[in-house]
């Protein structure tokens, strides 16, 4: 192994050991060690997502499709976590965690990708687990393409990440991201694909809500869950380019922060 493989391979690993011991840190600090401790990483959003989906059977909520409700709010509803917990959660976690910075291995980087992981593991395993607990009572069939479900709710998780970064460190430098985040996101919900299929919509509504780029991942998941059932619109030649932008923006973003971070 030439010298140059070797520690490449040596930084991948300082750099392993490093998310690691954040997550723990992370986890230990938000959930402790009381009651059912990091366990609340999933049921937290498991218990978000059986709120939703009991209100929406109980108001017999209209979605423009003849799929179960219960179904329909476990793909819609689970996205718009994925997406939607991770700004929140990277929104000014440098200020609390300027102390870290002191360690020579973490970086400001470290940090919101630290917080993306621990909001995409806990959304993933809330989806999967309530998705295994609903199949096994007989309340919605396997889903048809697990694969493209996986696809659809890892374009959401990109998207997602890198919008989070971004926001995580432009809060860093001004406080009005954080103040403008909580009132966007809850207006960007009923946008965002969860609670509607763009087949329903109007063919003129159809073309401005698709230049969201969560509404096509909640289409693909819902087509891999669905499959025929449903009619899909997505268009990946636009928001893989998307990702890949808002991915540059991101990092650039971090970089300039990182830049002018203090350390306390």
């Amino acid at each position: 192994m030439s010298t140059a493989a070797h520690g490449f391979r040596a930084s991948l690993g300082v750099q392993g050991r490093v998310l690691h011991a954040l997550l723990l840190r992370e986890m230990l600090t938000r959930y402790g060690r009381h009651n059912i401790g990091f366990l609340w990483l999933f049921v937290e959003p498991m218990l978000f997502t059986l709120g939703v989906a009991a209100l929406w059977t109980a108001a017999k909520a209209y979605h423009g499709s003849d799929l179960p409700i219960v179904a329909f709010a476990l793909t819609g509803y689970s996205s718009v976590l994925l997406w939607r917990n991770m700004p929140g959660r990277c929104i000014g976690a440098l200020w609390s965690n300027l102390s870290l910075l002191y360690h020579r291995n973490i970086r400001v980087l470290d940090i919101y990708v630290a917080r993306v992981l621990l909001e995409f593991g806990g959304a993933t395993m809330s989806f999967a687990g309530l998705s295994i607990l609903f199949i096994t009572l007989g309340w919605i069939d396997p889903p048809r393409n697990i694969l493209e479900v996986v696809g659809g709710w890892l374009l959401i998780a990109w998207f997602g990440a890198a919008l989070a970064i971004t926001l995580g460190a432009l809060s860093h430098q001004s406080e009005l991201v954080d103040k403008l985040w909580h009132p966007a996101s809850y207006l960007i919900f009923p946008l965002s694909g969860a609670a509607f299929l763009v087949d329903a919509l109007p063919t003129a509504a159809q073309e401005y809500v698709l230049y969201i780029p969560m509404v096509h991942g909640t289409e693909i998941v819902r087509e891999g869950f669905f499959g025929t059932r449903v009619h899909a619109h997505y268009d990946l030649a636009y928001v893989i380019p998307f990702c890949l932008a808002l991915t540059f923006v991101a990092l650039f973003t971090v970089q300039h922060t990182a830049r002018r971070v203090v350390p306390e």
